[in-house]
């Protein structure tokens, strides 16, 4: 499906998911309402790729959460495949996606049920093909929005992006499904940013600083600090 115009593509992947019989793609040629992680604005210009994966029940949260990672080794797949080299791309815990260094581009999983299962899920996610936010609207010692234009040379149409990224996508989760997050894993640590570097992790209520260790089996970071090795399901990370 795509549309000229929406406020969020997430928003309409939750309007149609009542309807919905299978996974459904929504391509918006531009948001005015874009979410980033924790209800940031998303900038979200014409020419920029803006789009929500809508799928169906995926069974518990934990199996949703999951379709994170699925996401991102398919968008940096499809990022290499669009840019001509998989060399300027790599992955920032939780759900980003850096080109030489900057951000390029973010991923967002909003889903509703009850009961311990998931009734919907939606998979966003933004890509910043021909323009980026400005720096000064960034949170201090967050890494930098690029653009894939700026960084790579290559013009890309969002519908070309998307061509690339669905049966990336239909290819992880495959793997996911078939053979758990196991081989996610390894090929998500293989592209990671910072690995065996210090890094910050922040969340609402606590700092700690350590070294990116590794991933755990559900997909935790896993720091390891002065205080020893800390387990991180969910935090902001700064370099």
């Amino acid at each position: 499906m795509t549309l000229a115009r929406v406020d969020s593509t997430n928003a309409e992947a939750a309007r149609l998911a009542p309807s919905l019989a299978g996974p459904c793609w929504i391509l918006a040629g531009e948001q005015t309402g874009g979410r980033g992680r924790r209800g940031r604005a998303w900038a979200s210009p014409p020419g920029n790729f803006h789009a929500t994966l809508a799928l169906p029940p995926p069974g518990n949260p934990q199996a949703a959460a999951l379709r994170s990672f699925v996401a991102a080794l398919a968008l940096r797949e499809a990022l290499a495949e669009v840019a001509g080299s998989p060399a300027p791309f790599a992955l920032k815990w939780p759900n980003d996606v850096l080109c030489n260094g900057g951000k390029v581009a973010g991923i967002l999983l909003e889903s509703a049920g009850e009961g311990g299962r998931v009734a919907h899920l939606a998979v966003g996610i933004g890509v910043n093909l021909i323009a980026a936010p400005d720096p000064g609207m960034i949170e201090t010692g967050a890494v930098p929005p690029v653009t894939l234009l700026a960084e790579t040379g290559r013009r890309v149409a969002p519908s070309d992006l998307l061509d690339a990224l669905a049966p990336a996508f239909v290819q992880w989760d495959g793997v996911l499904v078939a053979q758990g997050f196991a081989p996610l894993r390894s090929e998500w640590l293989a592209h990671a940013a910072r690995l065996g570097e210090r890094i910050t992790a922040r969340t609402g209520t606590a700092t700690r600083e350590g070294t990116f260790e590794t991933l755990d089996d559900t997909g935790a970071l896993v720091l390891r600090t002065a205080a020893g090795r800390e387990v991180v399901p969910a935090a902001e990370i700064f370099f």
